[in-house]
This record gives C-alpha cells, sequence and structure tokens, in this order.
C-alpha cells in the first residue's frame, strides 16, 4: 500500500494520513526515455542520464491483453503514465532512444511530449543486419 506517515498538527483535530509518491524520492532534472516497441508489446523506461531506473511501464502492466499490447493506443496510455510519472520526480527535458519496429513507437513518444516535458534529441538504436548469418532454407509446403 505504499508508506504512509502521521502528521500530527495544531490547528487540525485530528492526525493526517499523509501517503508518500513512489516516484518522488530523486530529484532529476534531465532524463532519458528508452522505448522498445515489439509487434507484441510497447516498454518504456525513465532512467537518469547515468543509466539508473527511475520509472518504467508496459503496455502488458496497464492491462492490455494479447494483440492489444502492441496497439499505438497502448502505447499512447503508456507515453501519458510515464509522463506523468517523470512530472513527479521533476524531469524537464529527455532524451528518447527508441528500439523496435512495432506500431507504437511514434504514438509512446507523441504521448509522452504532450504533457509538456521536452525533447532533447531523439535516437534511433534499432538493430539492423547487415549481411549477417545465412538465413534459412524456404519452407516446402
Amino acid at each position: 500500500m505504499g508508506k504512509k506517515r502521521i502528521v500530527t498538527t495544531d490547528d487540525k483535530e485530528g492526525p493526517e494520513v499523509v501517503k508518500k509518491a513512489k516516484g518522488a524520492r530523486k530529484r532529476v532534472e534531465i532524463g532519458v526515455v528508452h522505448i522498445q516497441s515489439t509487434y507484441n508489446n510497447t516498454k518504456m523506461l525513465l532512467t537518469d542520464t547515468g543509466g539508473n531506473a527511475l520509472a518504467w511501464s508496459s503496455s502488458g502492466s496497464l492491462g492490455f491483453k494479447g494483440a492489444k499490447k502492441g496497439t499505438p493506443f497502448a502505447a499512447s496510455k503508456l507515453g501519458e503514465l510515464l509522463a506523468d510519472k517523470a512530472t513527479l520526480i521533476g524531469i524537464k527535458d529527455v532524451s528518447v532512444t527508441i528500439n523496435g519496429v512495432g506500431a507504437g513507437r511514434e504514438a509512446a513518444l507523441r504521448a509522452f511530449t504532450s504533457k509538456g516535458i521536452g525533447i532533447l534529441s531523439i535516437g534511433d538504436v534499432t538493430p539492423v543486419p547487415h549481411n549477417g548469418p545465412r538465413s534459412p532454407r524456404a519452407r516446402r509446403v
């Protein structure tokens, strides 16, 4: 349920229960957002510039199941959620790295920027094979 602390004040009658926000431990101004978009799912990770994870989420953790996890709608909801977490931490600007060829790569980024967080740079780190190993033989059906 999260950490709770009891705060007593003189002008109020009873004790007030205050919940601490999970992401409010560390104050960071600049971060890095890693977006991994596959055909089946979209994952987002928010780190500081040193690579230490601050917050993350995925389409599956939001409650989308099956083929709906890879949709742009699920990715946009994911981007909005991570942007809210980023504002709690205090992030103002981010660099973005995008990995994968899924349908949610642009949708997640657009939803993230719609919450008022600035983008410093966008990089695509999708691995592209250049020749590589021999492809498998053609199937005979």
